[in-house]
C-alpha cells in the first residue's frame, strides 16, 4: 500500500527504520528504493550553526549511486566456509547517476565533481564506473572533475573537508563516505538524504531508529526536518524550505539545541523554538540561499543499451570444491587448464605458495578454438563427474578487450 501511495504521489517524507542485522528481513530502506527505482542517494553535508565540529565551513553533495553494486543482496554460501557476493555494477546504471551528479552540479552552482572508486583493485566494475564518468565529463566543461580512491577520499575528508564540492561514487562506497562526512558537521543526526528517481523521489533522516530513547523526548528533529526542507525544493517550494531552514539555523544559533549537541532542551522545547521563528519569518524570504539536495526536479533519460559488435567465447571459469589443490583434468574436449586460484590468489600451476586454502578453488580453461556455449556445458558435465561445482563464470573477449580479471600472482 505505502508503495502504491508514493507511485501515486511521487513523492514521500520517510522516518527510521531498523533493519536486523545478519539475519531477518531485507532493509526496508533498500527495497522501497527498489520498488520505486530511486537511482539517486543525495546526500548534503553541511555545518550549522551553534554545532561544535572540528570542521567549520563544511558543504559539500555526495552522489550515491542507489541500486546496483553489492546491494543487489545476491548471495551464496558456496560450501559452508565460504560466502560469496556478486558485485554487479552496469553502464546504464553508471550513466544515470553520473549524468544526474553533472546536473545537479550544473543546476546548483557547483563548480567541481569528484568521482570516487576503487579501479585500481576492482577493475572491470569500477573501471566501468569511471570509464562512464570520464565519458560524460566531457559534455560538461564548465565543471571541473577529477578522480579519487575511495580510502584516499576518506584521508582527505577528515583531515581537508572544506575541499571537497561534489562526489559520485557506487553504493557501497557512498553509504561509507556519506556518514562519515556526516560525522564532520555532527553526525547523523544533523544529515538530511534524498532517495530520487525519474517518476518519484523519497527523503528520509538518514540515522536509523533509536527504541533506546523512545518516549523520553530527547530525540533530534534536525535530520527529518533538514529532509523535508530538501523535498520542499524537490517539488518546487523553495521559497517553504528556506523559511524552515532558517527558523532551523536561527534556534540552534540562539543556542537551542538537543542534548546530542551539547544542549538541554526537549524535543518538544527545541520544536516550539523552531516553529517560534518560523513565524517571525518573512512570508517570502530569498530563495536560493541554502544548498540542498535539489532546486527542482532532475530527470535523466534512460540510456539505450549498445551490444558489442564483436564477441567472442575464449572459455571458463569453475569453481569447485576441494580440500587441497584438486587435481583437476589439464584438458577437457577443447579447452586446456591454464590456472587454478584460491581467494583470488594463483595456486598452481608454480610452486606451493604456502598460503591458506580454503575449499574452493577457480580453476580457468581456455581454448584458441572456436566454441559455443554448449562446449562450455560439456566440459562442466564432464569436470561434474570428478568434482562438485556450484559456480561458472564464461570468459569472453567484447570488441577486442578482455571481460575478465587475471588472479593475483597470474
Amino acid at each position: 500500500e505505502t508503495i502504491d501511495l508514493v507511485h501515486q504521489y511521487g513523492i514521500a517524507l520517510k522516518g527510521p527504520t531498523t533493519t536486523p542485522v545478519a539475519g531477518g528481513h531485507k532493509s526496508v530502506n533498500v527495497t522501497i528504493r527498489k520498488a520505486l527505482d530511486l537511482y539517486a542517494n543525495v546526500r548534503p553535508s553541511r555545518s550549522l550553526p551553534g554545532v561544535s565540529t572540528r570542521y567549520p565551513g563544511v558543504n559539500l553533495i555526495i552522489i550515491r549511486e542507489n541500486i546496483e553494486d553489492t546491494y543487489g543482496g545476491i548471495e551464496h554460501m558456496q560450501t559452508k566456509d565460504v560466502a560469496q557476493c556478486l558485485r554487479l555494477i552496469t553502464r546504464q546504471g553508471c550513466q544515470k547517476i553520473v549524468r544526474f551528479a553533472f546536473e545537479m552540479a550544473r543546476q546548483q552552482h557547483r563548480t567541481r565533481l569528484l568521482c570516487v572508486h576503487k579501479a585500481n583493485i576492482m577493475k572491470m566494475t569500477d573501471g566501468l564506473f569511471l570509464e562512464v564518468f570520464r565519458e560524460t565529463a566531457a559534455q560538461y566543461p564548465e565543471i571541473t572533475t577529477g578522480d579519487m580512491m575511495v580510502d584516499n577520499a576518506c584521508m582527505q575528508l577528515v583531515t581537508n573537508p572544506q575541499g571537497f564540492d561534489m562526489m559520485v561514487m557506487p553504493n557501497l562506497f557512498g553509504d561509507i563516505v556519506s556518514d562519515l562526512a556526516a560525522g564532520l558537521v555532527g553526525g547523523l543526526g544533523v544529515a538530511p538524504g534524498g532517495n530520487i528517481g525519474d517518476n518519484c523521489a523519497v527523503f528520509e533522516a538518514v540515522h536509523g531508529s533509536a527504541p533506546d530513547i523512545a518516549g523520553l523526548n530527547r530525540a533530534n528533529p534536525t535530520a527529518i526536518l533538514l529532509s523535508a526542507c530538501a523535498m520542499l525544493r524537490h517539488i518546487g517550494l523553495p521559497a517553504h524550505a528556506d523559511r524552515i531552514e532558517k527558523a532551523l539555523r536561527d534556534t540552534m544559533e540562539g543556542g537551542t539545541k538537543t542534548g546530542d549537541l551539547g544542549g538541554k532542551a526537549t524535543t518538544t522545547e527545541f520544536t516550539d523554538a523552531i516553529c517560534a521563528e518560523v513565524e517571525k519569518a518573512p512570508r517570502r524570504p530569498t530563495t536560493g540561499v541554502f544548498d540542498s539536495v535539489a532546486e527542482s526536479c532532475i530527470v535523466v533519460p534512460d540510456f539505450p543499451r549498445v551490444p558489442a559488435q564483436q564477441r567472442k567465447l575464449v572459455g571458463f571459469d569453475i569453481f569447485v570444491e576441494h580440500v587441497g589443490i584438486p587435481p583437476m583434468p589439464h584438458e577437457v574436449g577443447p579447452f586446456k587448464l591454464i590456472m587454478i586460484s584460491n581467494r583470488g590468489t594463483k595456486v598452481w600451476p608454480g610452486d606451493d605458495p604456502g598460503i591458506l586454502l580454503v575449499d574452493v578453488h577457480r580453476c580457468r580453461y581456455q581454448t584458441q578454438a572456436d566454441i559455443k556455449q554448449e562446449d562450455v556445458m560439456a566440459a562442466i558435465q564432464e569436470i561434474g563427474k570428478s568434482f562438485a561445482w556450484m559456480h561458472v563464470e564464461k570468459l569472453q573477449i567484447f570488441d577486442g578487450k578482455e571481460g575478465f580479471t587475471k588472479a593475483q600472482g597470474q
